[in-house]
């Protein structure tokens, strides 16, 4: 799935428990309803009676509003004083009334600051890994992300698909580390590319534009009280040409600065994409050799797969990584859609989740591209 995909089934699950918790408001009044009926009955006494009509203020303050569970509050002690009430009793009512009150309004605030929390962490998220549509730049695409940190729901990982007047290039980076000192980094460098992949006619100097990027982080990193220095980030870039007449191919640029190799796949099987890897950005400094680009050639219907360390490192009860070339291999030969962008990153997400025994519990990536049609 893309990233617009899943923001639009994010609001759609926030509105289905948005009505979940208008009928959540209603089970307060069924317990009081039903606690009435088993006393009509005579099938509680009058301290039992007491003890159910206690629930229903802390009840209301675990599913209600402030307003509702006030309600709720008094409602109850009106119930109660019209039944053989007693002082003892009505001092329970009111401890609990005003006890349910003070956790609801403090379940309130909380709620709050956690929305606030989630806003920016959306923000964020957006900024980093910008929605992208599903054709763009004259590419067919697909992307699905699991941040390590789920409540900051972004991470380490980065991609983006930037056209330019030489062409569409794309890329898929992964900064060494976790935490926020990442996801910073990784937001300066995904920055830096899509201003240089816009203007800069050579592939390998926009590898040299990041690899200056991430240099000028550590610095100001540096200068505000910490180290970074020997923070680095991995990434495969790639050089989509503009669209011609001829079909029977497609040249593709690849630079590769320490990041796992890209796959081609289509149905007639599964090949790594041959060429040099430098060194990951931030060590470019390091050598005295440029960076360069490698031309590979797609075939008609390959799809190009692109994916972080999450997936390859996700490991079994047994210790064993998750065997991604060997799988998608064995899958390609019974399950020919797996081709198309969308349901290929899908089915090597649900894949390595499977295989991982304690989950992925690293930032994981995968993204999928082929020339649209």
């Amino acid at each position: 799935m893309n990233l617009s995909l899943e923001h639009r089934r994010l609001t759609t699950v926030t509105a289905a428990c948005a009505r979940h918790g208008r009928a959540l408001v209603l089970l307060p009044g069924t317990l009081m309803a039903l606690v009435l009926a088993c006393y009509g009955a005579g099938h509680l006494n009058s301290g039992q009676c007491l003890a159910w009509l206690l629930l229903v203020p802390g009840l209301a303050a675990l599913l209600c509003g402030l307003r509702v569970t006030a309600f709720y509050a008094a409602l109850t002690l009106a119930v109660y004083v019209t039944l053989r009430s007693t002082a003892p009793g009505l001092s329970l009512i009111l401890v609990s009334s005003l006890g349910a009150l003070v956790v609801c309004r403090a379940r309130l605030r909380a709620g709050r600051r956690a929305a606030r929390v989630r806003e920016v962490a959306d923000t964020t998220w957006r900024t980093v890994l910008r929605p992208l549509p599903s054709r763009w730049g004259d590419l067919e695409h697909a992307a699905t992300y699991t941040a390590a940190d789920v409540a900051a729901r972004v991470g380490g990982d980065f991609y983006d698909i930037q056209p330019s007047p030489h062409g569409t290039r794309l890329v898929l980076g992964d900064v060494q580390g976790k935490g926020l000192d990442a996801v910073a980094c990784a937001a300066a460098l995904v920055g830096s590319f899509r201003e240089a992949a816009a203007h800069e006619g050579d592939l390998a100097e926009v590898a040299v534009r990041m690899d200056a990027r991430l240099r000028r982080h550590q610095e100001y990193v540096r200068a505000l009280g910490s180290d970074e220095t020997e923070r680095f980030a991995t990434a495969a870039l790639l050089h989509f040409p503009p669209a011609g007449p001829d079909t029977t191919g497609t040249a593709v640029d690849l630079v590769n600065c320490g990041h796992l190799t890209p796959l081609a796949v289509s149905t007639a099987g599964v090949r790594p994409l041959a060429g040099e890897s430098a060194l990951p950005l931030g060590m470019l400094s390091l050598t005295d050799e440029r960076p360069s680009a490698t031309t590979v050639t797609l075939a008609p219907g390959e799809t190009l797969l692109l994916f972080s360390d999450g997936v390859t490192e996700a490991r079994d009860a047994d210790g064993e990584f998750y065997p991604l070339y060997e799988d998608l291999a064995r899958s390609l030969r019974t399950d020919p859609t797996l081709t198309d962008p969308g349901v290929l990153v899908s089915r090597i997400r649900a894949a390595a989740t499977a295989h991982a025994a304690t989950g992925l519990t690293d930032d994981t990536t995968v993204l999928a591209v082929r020339r649209a049609a």
